[in-house]
């Protein structure tokens, strides 16, 4: 059951064999309101008792309706491109034993795996900011892994209905390929980005590309849904690799491999790091009071800011504790203000330090911080993040802060943090 590298990490326990974690980048560690059941902010795939996974088979063309219906019916897997009101090719599939499949989407019905919702940028408050419309399909998309291994993963756009089914209309893109099997891709897409590198300081950001209902590479449509679909990318595949990023239109997964989850630092050690800044005693140059990090755990949950929050000037990095020197607009009080160390004028904003390790690129200690949000992590991931062009909308792409998904400044991403140590 378990391969030579996995019976070491998992003695004595012998815990199920996990494929990978799809993180929903925006959320620092958890949901606004928590995580419930199939809702949550990560979501851990394990090797399933039974394998549920399914392959094409059977390959129907249908020339009514009423045809197309009874094939549906018989309870098998399907997907149905319908042509025109004349012809549908319905594609059945069959048990995979060798593959399990999850399925990601806005639906809550019990063929979704992972239930995700539009992401609101910098959403965070303890109620979750309602959406009018939605952009994310209800059965947005569907990742297979392999239960051998390497336990490969590959993702498919689209996933299958309470009926099994999948069913292209006419409006969508679909086509059929020189091969001879349909393909198609649905109204938002899945759009995929592969680090070069993997996920790694040193990795490199690829390119974004849209994922078929089929598993095969595409250049991106000209709109996000437009009806022609872009350039078959033969060198590129649908295999996940550790730091590939999943665009949903309206929320973006970062998918970690266990291999790569196993390097992560630990909430253990990034509490081990808060309580290390804390214990240097930073203080504020104005107040000369003490200043601390909540911790993690009340870092999510405070409704307030406390009396020891770090404060810090985006312009020159300066940490302060809150105070009421150097306002330089009435408006907004804390949209420029005057540093009282440097005469630097910029946003003042409170520190929060990231709390979700998986979009942690190593485990250096929590130094820079993102602008304009002020969430706090290391160096080298605050570096990786600033040159990662997310999808934003249906055309525009930007870098954001992963903990919260506010947009990147884009003439400075982040600053170093300088923390004044205690006089005595």
């Amino acid at each position: 059951m378990f391969s030579p590298s996995q019976e070491e990490r998992c003695t004595p326990t012998k815990e199920p064999v996990k494929y990978g974690e799809l993180v929903v980048l925006g959320y620092n560690g958890s949901l606004p309101s928590g995580d419930r059941g199939r809702r949550k902010s990560r979501f851990a795939l394990f090797r399933r008792t039974k394998a549920n996974g399914v392959k094409p088979s059977t390959v129907h063309v249908l020339s009514s309706p009423q045809a197309s219906k009874a094939v549906n019916c018989r309870g098998q897997h399907s997907i149905s491109y319908t042509l025109s009101r004349n012809q549908t090719v319905v594609v059945e599939y069959c048990h995979d034993k060798d593959t399990d499949m999850f399925q990601i989407g806005r639906s809550t019905e019990s063929p979704i795996d992972f239930v995700v919702t539009d992401t609101v940028s910098g959403s965070q408050g303890s109620e979750e900011t309602p959406i009018t419309q939605s952009t994310i399909s209800r059965f947005a998309c569907r990742v297979v892994c392999e239960r051998s291994p390497p336990y490969t993963a590959r993702i498919y756009a689209a996933g299958f209905d309470s009926s099994k089914n999948i069913f292209l209309g006419e409006k969508a893109a679909k086509w059929k390929n020189p091969d001879g099997h349909m393909d198609g891709l649905t109204t938002n897409g899945v759009l995929v980005m592969h680090p070069r590198g993997g996920f790694t300081e040193d990795s490199r950001p690829g390119v974004w590309r849209e994922i078929s209902v089929c598993g095969d590479v595409y250049t991106l449509r000209e709109t996000r849904s437009a009806q022609t679909r872009g350039k078959l990318v033969d060198s590129e595949s649908n295999v996940l690799q550790d730091g590939s990023l999943v665009d949903l239109c309206g929320a973006t997964l970062l998918w970690r491999t266990a291999d790569g989850l196993f390097h992560t630092p630990t909430q253990k050690h990034l509490e081990a790091l808060r309580q290390e800044i804390n214990a240097a005693r930073p203080q504020c140059p104005v107040g000369l009071n003490t200043l601390a990090f909540p911790s993690l755990q009340r870092s999510r949950t405070l409704p307030t800011l406390e009396d020891k929050q770090p404060w810090v000037y985006l312009a020159c990095g300066h940490v302060h504790g809150y105070h009421d020197w150097g306002h330089r607009s009435e408006r907004e009080s804390n949209a420029q203000r005057e540093c009282p160390m440097c005469r630097a004028v910029g946003p003042y904003v409170p520190l929060w330090l990231g709390c979700e390790p998986a979009f942690y690129v190593d485990a250096g200690s929590p130094t820079h911080a993102f602008v304009p949000c002020g969430h706090v992590c290391s160096e080298k991931s605050v570096k990786y993040w600033a040159e990662i062009p997310l999808p934003h909308g249906t055309h525009a792409f930007h870098a954001a802060c992963p903990f919260c998904a506010t947009q990147l400044e884009p003439s400075q991403s982040y600053a170093k943090l300088i923390f004044q140590g205690p006089i005595d």
